[in-house]
């Protein structure tokens, strides 16, 4: 990785709402490929990093999904539950430990065989979170609690169980349309479900 410092100069940075999350506007000059320096400013968001999992059942070739209230998305015009897999903020947790709660918090589902798969930016031009990306294995015997969310924080998730063909049909046609998600289904069609 380069270190690109030296091509950038914070002119000032003023924040603009800290209600629940970060929001600033960053002034500043970028020194482009040909020397010149560009001045210009972006907002930023900062809303933590977060971390997401799928959870599949092997022997059944089923997922287990969530489906929520997404306000971001009905203002967009998007008028239904949204479908994606459990996810949440870090919190300064590490990332495993953290899926692992979150999971079952969401579904009810305590995984088994947790493992990373990749990490990624899903708005690098305005946000600022990191997510990671995780699988789990579940079964029926690993059902340890309702899910849902969590009360106290508003949560109300429904827990969906598709069969993988039916989820990968769900984002081949635009039912499931969140970036983390398609991600993590695609991985399971490469390495997990791909016999």
């Amino acid at each position: 990785m380069t270190d690109i410092s030296d091509r950038v100069r914070i002119e000032s940075v003023k924040t603009l709402s800290d209600n629940h999350y970060i929001l600033k506007k960053v002034s500043f000059a970028w020194r482009h490929t040909n020397g010149a320096w560009y001045n210009t400013a972006r907002e930023v968001y900062d809303r933590g990093d977060g971390c997401a999992i799928l959870l599949y059942d092997p022997v059944r070739r089923t997922v287990i999904l969530t489906r929520q209230f997404r306000m971001p998305l009905y203002l967009h015009g998007h008028r239904d539950l949204f479908t994606e897999t459990a996810a949440g903020l870090l919190d300064d947790a590490d990332p495993e430990a953290r899926i692992k709660s979150e999971a079952e918090e969401e579904t009810g589902y305590t995984p088994k065989n947790v493992r990373k798969v990749m990490a990624c930016y899903t708005s690098p031009g305005a946000v600022t979170e990191k997510i990671h990306l995780f699988v789990g294995e579940v079964d029926a015997a690993s059902k340890s609690g309702r899910g849902g969310g969590l009360a106290d924080e508003g949560e109300d998730i429904e827990v969906l169980e598709l069969p993988f063909a039916e989820a990968v049909a769900r984002m081949q046609d635009g039912r499931i349309c969140d970036a983390k998600t398609i991600m993590l289904l695609q991985y399971a069609q490469l390495h997990i479900f791909a016999k």
